[in-house]
């Protein structure tokens, strides 16, 4: 009699699996049943399943109890069951891990995989292999060698696939079965000749020149199976890439001509592969384009819609070279597939001229409701792109994503809609006041504490700029009577803002506060208390030092100078300037709509890049005294990425020194060197003080070793230097195959490009959400101006771009974007100078001729100031 399952049940999927509710004591108490004469094939077979199936599940089976269950699975070896000898291999290979004494089963499956039972071969191969190890690997190598030119197919594929897993355990064995793999290469076979040629790579891969003469000799011969053909493209294109052959290459035109393969799945690769290519101008993907075109016109719906998902990555490149296949895609726009409707709608907003905005639009919201929130995800990243290209049209945007605010939908497509939001309000300050009301309706309503905080944010950074910031009170209020404790929290931060920014607004503001000092959660309690003090002293420079713009050092760095403090017992109280900065800003929105997370829960907050610098320098005793670590530079490559020795250079600066991190690569493997040093010959008044070696660079092993460097003290405006470097070093030659080096070494060395300090080197990016109060807190006490003429500069795009770079500041307020068709521009620029001091840059550009700038630089020390002009000029 059939189960009648209730509808719950049917919901849950807990009634149709009969292995639901398992205990792994009971199954293995059930296995003793192996031991029974005669064997029960069809009982046998079904306690095997519930094992695999817990071991699966991730049930923990001790060492001794699956030991004994595997000894006891061993007698079923007795039985002449296909199914269930079958069943055992594939407990074998599951429990190869857990139980000990595997190898006992080796004679048995020696004998299954050299007898007449093709069923039992392939299998056998398989389990034999995932319990081999590299002793036993020579006993059963001259069997391996025939199965893999065996005839029947499925025992040569499973030689093919485990000699393949065995060249992680046992490269130079399974290297000498290359002639038998080359041989089956040729097989009639499709899916043997596949794994044939992925063998023959996988022994390859690290030699680029036996790559490519593995790749001419199979472009030039053809193959049967288009598995293998896919696989050559692969490969082809991956070796394009790291040669950086150019599109003139044999290897691409071997990619081009597979577009006429008669396999679609080989013709979809190569399309694939070309608009993946780095570097392809619109003319060199045509072929691939129009492909492309034709799938989107197939009856198959899986073509159709690869078609189109890889017509949308084109479209974010190179729009104009999609714009033929714009018929196609409006064809697929009523597609009875909604995904394929989509991606169609999407690549045609990327693509469509203005004019067919409205159109295309009003044809998404037909069906919009129907589609999953992974494609509803998709079509708001088509419309952020879109508010980009056609600034005028974010009215018609703006209702549309409003519509879609209100719609049902999880958290990931809420959060794009909300991204796309704000950045239309960044993009156009004239559509700030409809984007914030209608995030304002959103909150009223929202579910999610990670959207609601961020608006939240928004409306305190943005509210308060607005004609009338009062009406944006009521919904900050509602919140801090109505959300949990993280929402009320960030509106207690936001009202703070909009107190500390409009007179006119504070003594409602301290009336709201008030209220807020009684709540029942301390974090609100306390934000409220601390932004009540601060607003009460109506002072500009507290509002900006504690509401606008929060501290700008590293959360982890903080932590543990907070540790040291307590630890030992000091007279002087704590000071901020010893803590690192934060290295990344916390930057202002993006337009972009970053890749969504998948993780809900804020995830706990790993150490930054200079964390992880600074902890590995105070290892080294000689750097022990030098004081927090300021910043440290990107990597600085100092010789061409194919020499014999690749040298890269990190900067670290601290206060009143600088370390150089030689990061050095070996890349000769019949040479050890031995001592390691980079001498440096300063072009300045920079004094070298100490090197520290790398002891050992063995073949391919990357080593560092250090420079320590004064930098002047009685003239602190220089700030710039360049250092000729030389890599100094004993070499000991060595055995290319055992790496064992030689009794005797030599010196030598080996010049490396010249290394550049800048002024950049000695500032810090740090992000100043409000300017205008940054500005006015540090005061004009050290205030100075210059005026520059930038004559080889021809556009103010140009200007900005090479000051922000030069400068190594971060700019605020958006200032790096410069308004079309304006001939004037205002950049503002914020960062930390060694040792601790904020430096504000204020550049004036103006387009004439050239282009004319006047830097007004603010900071709390003079050298600061004077620096910053010094390096300009």
């Amino acid at each position: 009699m059939i189960k009648k399952f209730d509808k719950k049940d049917e919901e849950s999927g807990s009634g149709s699996n009969p292995f639901q509710h398992l205990e792994k004591s009971a199954v293995l108490q059930e296995a003793r049943i192996f031991n029974e004469t005669p064997i029960n094939p069809r009982r046998c077979l079904h306690i095997l399943t519930k094992i695999i199936y817990l071991l699966n599940q991730g049930e923990h089976f001790g060492t001794t109890e699956a030991t004994e269950a595997f000894f006891a699975m061993t007698r079923l070896f007795q039985s002449n069951d296909q199914t269930l000898r079958r069943m055992c291999y594939l407990t074998i290979k599951e429990m190869a891990n857990i139980s000990e004494d595997v190898i006992i089963v080796t004679s048995s499956l020696t004998k299954d995989m050299t007898g007449k039972e093709d069923v039992y071969r392939g299998p056998a191969i398989r389990a034999l292999c995932r319990i081999t190890d590299t002793t036993m690997l020579q006993a059963i190598e001259r069997y391996m060698k025939q199965a893999i030119v065996d005839k029947v197919p499925s025992v040569s594929s499973s030689a093919l696939v485990s000699s393949l897993h065995m060249v992680k355990m046992s490269y130079d064995v399974v290297k000498r079965w290359v002639n038998e793999a080359q041989e089956a290469a040729s097989s009639d076979n499709i899916m043997v000749q596949y794994h044939a040629l992925g063998l023959l790579y996988h022994l390859r891969k690290n030699d680029r020149l036996a790559v490519s003469k593995m790749l001419n000799k199979f472009t030039k011969s053809g193959l049967k199976s288009p598995f293998a053909y896919c696989m050559l493209i692969r490969i082809a294109s991956k070796l394009l890439d790291e040669t950086e052959g150019g599109h003139d290459s044999p290897l691409f035109d071997f990619i081009e001509s597979c577009l006429r393969n008669k396999n679609e799945m080989v013709v979809y690769e190569a399309a694939s592969a070309i608009v993946h290519m780095p570097n392809c101008t619109a003319r060199e993907l045509a072929p691939a384009v129009s492909v492309l075109q034709l799938f989107c016109s197939s009856p198959k719906a899986a073509l159709r819609y690869a078609a189109v998902r890889t017509l949308n990555k084109v479209a974010m490149k190179h729009p104009s070279a999609v714009t033929a296949c714009n018929l196609d895609l409006e064809n697929l726009i009523t597609d009875s597939n909604r995904s394929i409707a989509t991606l169609a709608i999407t690549t045609l907003l990327k693509t469509g001229s203005e004019s067919s905005v409205d159109r295309l639009m009003k044809q998404i919201s037909s069906f919009v409701s129907e589609i999953s929130d992974e494609f509803k995800v998709v079509v708001v990243q088509a419309i952020s792109a879109l508010c980009q290209k056609y600034p005028r049209k974010h009215s018609v945007m703006m209702n549309f994503l409003s519509n879609m605010l209100r719609d049902d939908g999880g958290f990931e497509y809420k959060r794009a809609i909300v991204d796309c939001i704000i950045s239309i309000i960044e993009e156009n300050p004239e559509s700030k006041e409809t984007g914030l009301a209608h995030l304002c309706e959103f909150i009223e309503d929202c579910e999610h504490t990670v959207l609601a905080t961020k608006i939240l944010h928004l409306l305190g950074k943005e509210g308060p700029r607005t004609p009338s910031p009062s009406k944006y009170i009521r919904f900050i209020f509602n919140r801090v009577v109505l959300e949990s404790e993280a929402v009320r929290a960030a509106a207690v931060s936001a009202l703070a803002k909009f107190g500390a920014q409009n007179d006119d607004l504070l003594p409602s503001v301290l009336v709201l506060m008030q209220r807020c000092m009684m709540d029942s959660d301390d974090e609100v309690r306390d934000r409220a208390t601390f932004y009540m003090n601060v607003l009460q002293q109506k002072q500009k420079a507290l509002n900006a030092a504690y509401i606008f713009n929060g501290l700008s050092v590293s959360i982890p760095g903080l932590e543990k100078s907070l540790h040291q403090y307590t630890l030992e017992p000091m007279e002087k109280p704590f000071d901020m300037k010893t803590v690192p900065l934060a290295t990344t800003p916390i930057t202002e929105q993006k337009t972009e709509i970053t890749p969504i997370a998948t993780s809900k829960l804020p995830e706990k907050l790993a150490p930054s890049r200079q964390d992880i610098y600074q902890e590995q320098l105070a290892a080294i005793p000689e750097f022990r005294d030098l004081g927090p670590l300021f910043k440290s530079s990107e990597p600085v490559q100092l010789t061409e990425a194919e020499t014999e020795y690749v040298v890269r250079c990190i900067k670290h600066t601290f206060c009143k020194h600088m370390v150089f991190q030689f990061d050095c690569t070996n890349t000769l493997n019949d040479q050890l060197l031995q001592k390691v040093v980079v001498q440096m010959e300063p072009s300045e008044a920079y004094e070298v003080l100490h090197y520290i070696p790398a002891h050992n660079l063995p073949y391919s092993q990357p080593g560092s070793c250090y420079s320590l460097v004064r930098l002047p003290e009685d003239d602190p405006t220089a700030v710039s230097c360049t250092f000729s470097c030389t890599m100094k070093y004993l070499v000991r030659d060595c055995d290319p195959n055992t790496g064992e080096p030689d009794d005797d070494g030599y010196d030598d060395e080996y010049v490396l490009e010249d290394l550049e300090v800048t002024v950049a080197d000695h500032i810090q990016k740090v992000l100043k959400p409000n300017f205008g109060a940054a500005w006015e807190e540090v005061g004009d006490s050290f205030e100075k101006e210059e005026t520059f003429a930038l004559a080889s500069v021809r556009t103010l795009d140009e200007a900005v771009g090479n000051i922000i770079s030069f400068l190594g500041m971060q700019p605020c307020e958006r200032s790096d974007k410069v308004p079309e068709n304006k001939n004037s521009h205002v950049l503002f620029l914020a960062g930390v100078f060694r040792g601790g001091h904020d430096v504000l840059v204020r550049a004036r550009l103006a387009l004439a001729d050239g282009v004319t700038m006047q830097v007004t630089v603010r900071s709390g020390e003079e050298t600061a100031v004077d620096i910053i002009l010094a390096s300009v000029g």
